[in-house]
């Protein structure tokens, strides 16, 4: 396990993130959900301390440990006053090397992930955007949402947890301590009994239950666009394509411009779909940082009268950043808004420790955001055309909305 400390000056609070090396993309094709289940179960039990032992030990001491799953990763958080480190570490190390997984525990969280899915799916964005994300990667690492489906966390018990969380242990792990910390806190996990193991050479890749190889090609999709009826007046139109890896070069270059096309009120589909046409309830761009195929999307939501006209603008937007390079002023503008960008995204010693552990979790190093900030000045409006001509062309649609609306754009988009 690789331990990074960050120490900086902040009132005797310090912010623990382990960030575990494959989350939901590692789901076996009929256990969708798995890794969200186990995550959320090593909560409620591990080591020498039960459920109830645990929430009494962390709440007593006014902290806070949670465990999240991503499509890349399991993230562990703990927040506690540097005082209560020694006594409250040890537990992200029992839920790795011994967590009891109880059957009980893991009927709870089952019936509380359903509920959780069924909450989602009542947002008509979240149904658009799992129509996309199952038309862009299929049966891929990324074709679900890490929460999993509710048809295959029914059949999940324990036999089919155990052996994942066996092999959590033998996983990449990247620990990162933000804050003020006792000075030997490394020592002390490196030596500790819960930790036991951690140091131990580690498997590449867990073969036994990964589904696809990381670099696996996207499904060919039979088909650029996705339907879902409901009985709405909302429109929600998605735009995009699956891009490539964080730790690609060009990265940054799509980063610049999905910050031109979707940050702040100064962005394009802010002026075009806002100001100049009044035609969104809400547009922007969702980017995540991805391990792998990166998706880069234009979401807008409108009305049923307004749905044509908003399509034909998120087209005619797209089609400008591939077409034409954007002003040396646009670029510079982009260029402060992804510094903005990131320092708001560092503020507190949470989110540096998470920035940290995700970066160095999908092979980065700590330093990769000062190596980008450096490379920044000497980008060129070219470069970002360049980038857009390679990795945005012909994107697919997802649309959500009634049928007498999905019928009209699906006939517009063939055209």
């Amino acid at each position: 396990m690789n331990i990074i400390l960050d120490k900086l000056n902040s009132k005797n609070i310090m912010c623990a993130k382990l960030w575990i090396e494959d989350g939901s993309r590692n789901d076996p094709k009929d256990k969708k959900g798995i890794h969200q289940l186990l995550s959320a179960t090593m909560l409620r039990g591990c080591g020498p301390y039960n459920n109830k032992q645990i929430a009494e030990i962390v709440e007593s001491s006014g902290s806070s440990l949670n465990c999240d799953t991503y499509e890349d990763g399991l993230l562990i958080s703990l927040k506690c006053v540097e005082s209560d480190a020694y006594k409250l570490l040890p537990l992200i190390g029992w839920m790795i090397t011994k967590p009891l997984l109880q059957t009980d525990q893991i009927e709870l969280e089952k019936d509380l992930t359903i509920k959780a899915i069924k909450r989602q799916k009542e947002s008509t964005y979240q149904l658009a955007f799992d129509g996309w994300r199952k038309m862009v990667y299929g049966n891929g690492p990324y074709g679900h949402d890490p929460l999993g489906s509710i048809v295959d966390i029914k059949k999940i018990n324990k036999e089919h947890i155990l052996p994942i969380s066996k092999l959590l242990i033998h996983r990449k792990k990247n620990l990162v301590i933000s804050g003020k910390f006792p000075i030997d806190i490394d020592n002390f996990i490196e030596n500790t009994i819960a930790f036991k193991g951690f140091n131990n050479n580690f498997t590449n890749k867990n073969q036994t239950y990964k589904n696809n190889v990381e670099n696996e090609i996207l499904s060919k999709q039979k088909t650029s666009i996705y339907t879902r009826s409901i009985n709405t007046k909302q429109v929600i139109l998605l735009l995009g394509k699956a891009t490539i890896r964080y730790d690609n070069e060009s990265d940054i270059l799509l980063r610049l411009l999905s910050c031109y096309l979707g940050y702040g009120m100064t962005s394009l589909l802010f002026k075009v779909l806002r100001e100049k046409y009044g035609v969104v309830y809400e547009a922007g761009i969702y980017h995540p940082i991805r391990e792998n195929q990166t998706p880069f999307i234009m979401h807008a939501s409108t009305t049923e009268e307004k749905a044509i006209f908003t399509l034909q603008l998120l087209k005619e937007s797209w089609e400008k950043i591939i077409e034409s390079e954007i002003s040396a002023e646009e670029l510079d503008l982009a260029k402060i808004k992804y510094r903005g960008q990131m320092a708001h995204s560092l503020q507190s010693i949470s989110q540096r420790a998470e920035h940290k552990a995700h970066l160095l979790g999908i092979g980065l190093t700590k330093d990769h955001d000062k190596e980008i900030l450096l490379r920044l000045e000497n980008i060129t409006s070219k470069e970002v055309k360049e980038a857009a001509n390679k990795y945005l062309k012909n994107p697919l649609l997802s649309v959500c909305s009634n049928k007498e609306v999905i019928q009209k754009i699906s006939n517009d988009w063939k055209i």
